[in-house]
């Protein structure tokens, strides 16, 4: 495999690698919606702040968050919102196995 090749796949898989964890995914879909503080992540996941803050690290690695110091908050935002439209195709694949294994057990 040429080597720019297998650094675009190494780049993608490091996305992904960012998407596969539930906290993330649901910090990915609430920001999805709006721009939000650490502090209202922080009391919508019910975890500790720096456990919040280091889901949100792996996800500004990837790409996909973006953040901005105001006084003492930090305010979160999709990069590139096109992330979200991942989930309407993990839901497909969901609901499509789960039609699979309803044939399966009919």
């Amino acid at each position: 495999m040429h080597r720019s090749i297998r650094l675009r796949y190494q780049s993608r898989a490091q996305v992904l690698k960012a998407l596969a964890h539930p906290t993330r995914l649901f910090i990915v879909e609430e920001l999805g919606r709006r721009q939000r503080c650490v502090c209202e992540l922080t009391a919508m996941i019910g975890a500790d702040v720096s456990t919040v803050s280091r889901h949100l690290t792996v996800l500004k690695h990837a790409g996909i968050v973006d953040d901005e110091k105001r006084g003492t908050q930090v305010f979160y935002t999709l990069r590139v919102p096109c992330v979200l439209s991942w989930y309407t195709c993990v839901e497909g694949v969901l609901k499509a196995t789960a039609r699979r294994h309803q044939l399966a057990a009919g």
